[in-house]
């Protein structure tokens, strides 16, 4: 099971400050706390589905803009890989310049 922050298909989620490694993200905070990735698992590029269109009825620039997404099993800071890792998929929009936690994996 997991938990999506946000709406299906929507670019939100929420903002987290992210160091990126030579593969992908090497640690994120999420508020005060710090999460060390252990492990990359997956990345993987998507747009948005096609049929969402802007009001003005053409596609939205936003709205088909790739962004890369990363699979991550991560740890926070001081505390045990083997008890308390947890998977995320985090997101860099390259167009808002800004990474998102986008899913929890429980």
């Amino acid at each position: 099971m997991s938990r999506v922050l946000g709406e299906v298909g929507e670019r939100v989620g929420e903002e987290v400050r992210v160091e990126r490694g030579p593969l992908g993200p090497a640690q994120f905070w999420r508020g005060q706390w710090r999460y060390v990735v252990g492990e990359l698992l997956d990345s993987w590029v998507e747009t948005a589905p096609w049929w969402q269109r802007s009001a003005a009825g053409g596609a939205s620039a936003d709205l088909v803009a790739p962004r890369e997404v990363f699979r991550v099993e991560a740890v926070r800071a001081g505390r045990s890989r083997m008890s308390f890792a947890g998977v995320y998929d985090l997101s860099w929009d390259a167009a808002d310049n800004r990474w998102s936690l986008v899913r929890v994996h429980d």
